[in-house]
């Protein structure tokens, strides 16, 4: 049975959690072994239903939730409070029920004497990346509070960077949807009324006009199927991309993408900077700051040269050569800041001055883009209204003028 307590410690701070037990007189014998004093013991029951089920299943810990996560815990242990009592106080703060249950977990850990580190690996899914191995080095070091934020300040910057990019996509993604919604709507009621007359007038009909009667006639006719095949094409297409194999491709195209393909080496050299500049500054070693940088990357030829990279510096190498030989993938200042960064010793310093750099280069590269996408969906859309116009009344004409 599973038992909501309330309990006072021999700190004198009031903690709260739910664990499970045989009965509550077992529950409260255990509190006072420990040196606890039981202040309420009540039986708790979780919610069923399909309606809890579906808010489970769509909740989760998102980026900004970590950071606020990260940035207050920060806070209140540079303000003198107790990890237990942190803990205590973000859960009943936080309005994520996922992250509820997740702090309840970690405040359970602490109370057994476990670190946070250790209890921030039994969540992988959320606390992944650069999370548990700084976590650890600032333990151990004893600057828990400066590497929560430092963990905080990197994930805000990975945070920005996205947003930056989704927010440059989201116009001509809105544009796009639009156009194809119309177009759609005027092959199955626009088009078909024009086809009738067509037919009655009994003219030739140029190519085009040929061309789109047939994807009307397509559509308004096996509508259902259309939508099947439509909905049918974008499971393929995610399911596809799933296998490493058309990854690998797809990573590897978007790299040749005029503008695009910039920015995507651009985001990627910000992010393995970044990601190496913090986790170096924490403390951890270069081999273990490689392997986790390689899990942050999401383009599998960067993953594959920081792998490469650590196989590098097992066999005596510096990191520097690795980048220095793939310019392609990493531009020619990020192996030479690496060499003068090793050269000094201040290759943190060095790493968080080239994410710094290119990070405002995104940012004002994905500025230009949106002004680029204007013109040229403007040019589309034009393109595709005049040849359907074109297609649909110059038989109307050709008509006027036989008579």
């Amino acid at each position: 049975m599973k038992f909501k307590y309330k309990v006072q410690n021999k700190n004198s701070e009031i903690v709260e959690g739910i664990v499970e037990s045989p009965d509550k007189f077992v529950l409260a014998r255990e509190f006072r072994e420990k040196g606890d004093t039981p202040l309420s013991i009540e039986e708790f029951k979780e919610k069923s239903g399909v309606f809890s089920i579906k808010i489970k299943l769509f909740d989760r810990v998102s980026l900004a939730d970590k950071i606020m996560f990260t940035n207050n815990l920060s806070g209140m242990l540079s303000a003198g409070l107790s990890l237990n009592r942190a803990l205590s106080i973000l859960k009943k703060q936080s309005t994520n029920s996922t992250l509820i249950d997740i702090l309840q977990g970690l405040e359970e850990d602490i109370s057994k004497g476990n670190t946070l580190s250790e209890g921030m690996k039994k969540y992988p899914k959320v606390f992944n990346g650069l999370f548990v191995p700084m976590v650890h080095a600032g333990e151990e070091s004893g600057s828990l509070p400066k590497t929560l934020t430092e963990v905080g300040a990197t994930l805000k910057k990975s945070y920005d960077l996205n947003k930056k990019i989704k927010g440059a996509m989201t116009y001509p993604t809105i544009i796009f949807c639009a156009m194809l919604i119309i177009g759609v709507f005027m092959m199955i009621y626009v088009v078909p009324t024009l086809t009738k007359t067509f037919k009655d007038l009994g003219s030739e009909l140029p190519s085009t006009t040929k061309a789109i009667i047939w994807i009307s006639d397509t559509i308004s006719q096996h509508v259902f199927l259309f939508l099947t095949i439509i909905i049918g094409l974008i499971v393929g297409t995610i399911l596809l991309s799933k296998l490493k194999i058309i990854q690998r491709y797809f990573d590897r195209i978007i790299l040749y993408i005029p503008v695009i393909g910039k920015i995507v080496k651009e985001v990627n050299t910000a992010r393995t900077a970044r990601t190496l500049s913090s986790l170096l500054l924490s403390g951890v070693s270069i081999s273990n700051s490689l392997s986790i940088t390689e899990e942050v990357l999401q383009n599998v030829h960067y993953k594959e040269l920081v792998h490469g990279a650590i196989a590098s510096i097992e066999k005596g190498q510096v990191l520097s050569a690795s980048f220095k030989e793939n310019t392609f993938l990493y531009p020619v200042m990020m192996g030479e800041m690496i060499e003068v960064g090793e050269e000094t010793g201040n290759l943190s310093k060095m790493l968080f001055d080239i994410a710094e750099f290119y990070e405002n280069e995104v940012d004002n590269k994905t500025k230009d883009l949106s002004t680029i996408i204007e013109p040229v969906l403007m040019l589309f859309i034009g393109g595709a209204v005049g040849l359907f116009a074109v297609s649909m009344i110059s038989p109307m004409y050709s008509v006027m003028n036989n008579l």
